[in-house]
């Protein structure tokens, strides 16, 4: 009996920093919507393959661009307002300015009755007010330009939601197809980042301690590869268990399972 639990104990020691691991992507990140709509376009023939700047899914976006077309329109209405309104104003001023000068000659004057005064402080009265109207339409003007840029910002990021892309990344899995309607945060693909590649393992307590100078074997290969992330806590699935990554270069296959040996220098 004691020769066997001996022989287990060696066992332990000579395998206990043996792991095995697949080769996983980099990054799988799951795309879910950000808007409301009928897919159109949902490029099937895309799966597995690199992904260009092309979109691989498409939601109805027909009233979004038609209005934005005619928010762009409406600007630019408003902008030449604002243009006419200002060169207006700046008219008004000049005209309120002559008012003013006049009436103030004229206040004093004995030989102006009342009424002829009247009269010029009225006039000048109006062009003020017209002044300040003319200012107000100014201000209501930058106001509306002010909320359809708002809106137009919006329908450029809806339009942009509407057209999937994700240049450089592998299109893993397509949960929609065309003719389907989806909501705000309708799961709508999974796509990878292949760029590099990850292997995931499970230490015990004992074995995170100085973790990060191990040498790292592969397949009984001694890489210059270190472990990149340790989790400090506890994994909820592996009890007891403390996640740890290695980022590795990206291999021509993933999902390969390899042995994994953490050794000191």
């Amino acid at each position: 009996m004691k020769i066997v639990f001996i022989l287990f104990f060696s066992v332990v020691i000579l395998f206990g920093n043996i792991y095995y691991s697949k080769v996983q992507p980099y990054e799988i990140r799951n795309i879910s919507s950000n808007v409301s709509g009928l897919v159109v376009y949902s490029n099937e023939d895309k799966l597995g393959k690199l992904l260009s700047n092309e979109p691989y899914i498409k939601i109805d976006s027909i009233l979004d661009t038609q209005e934005l077309k005619y928010i762009k329109e409406k600007l630019e209405y408003l902008d030449n307002s604002v243009d006419s309104s200002e060169q207006i104003l700046v008219n008004i001023e000049k005209i309120t300015v002559k008012k003013r000068d006049n009436y103030k000659k004229i206040e004093s004057l004995k030989i102006k009755s009342q009424v002829e005064k009247n009269r010029e402080f009225y006039d000048l009265v109006a062009s003020e007010n017209l002044f300040l109207n003319t200012k107000k339409e100014i201000q209501n003007f930058k106001i509306q330009i002010a909320d359809l840029k708002l809106r137009e910002a919006k329908l450029k990021r809806i339009l942009e939601d509407k057209s999937l892309r994700a240049k450089g990344y592998i299109l893993y899995e397509l949960l929609v197809k065309s003719g389907q309607v989806v909501n705000i945060s309708t799961p709508l693909a999974k796509v990878a980042d292949i760029s590099k590649a990850k292997l995931t393992i499970y230490l015990n307590k004992d074995e995170v301690i100085d973790i990060k100078n191990k040498i790292v074997y592969i397949d009984g290969i001694k890489t210059n590869y270190k472990v990149d992330r340790v989790l400090n806590i506890a994994d909820s699935k592996n009890i007891s268990k403390y996640m740890a990554q290695i980022i590795i270069k990206s291999p021509k296959i993933f999902s390969k399972l390899v042995k994994i040996e953490l050794k000191n220098e």
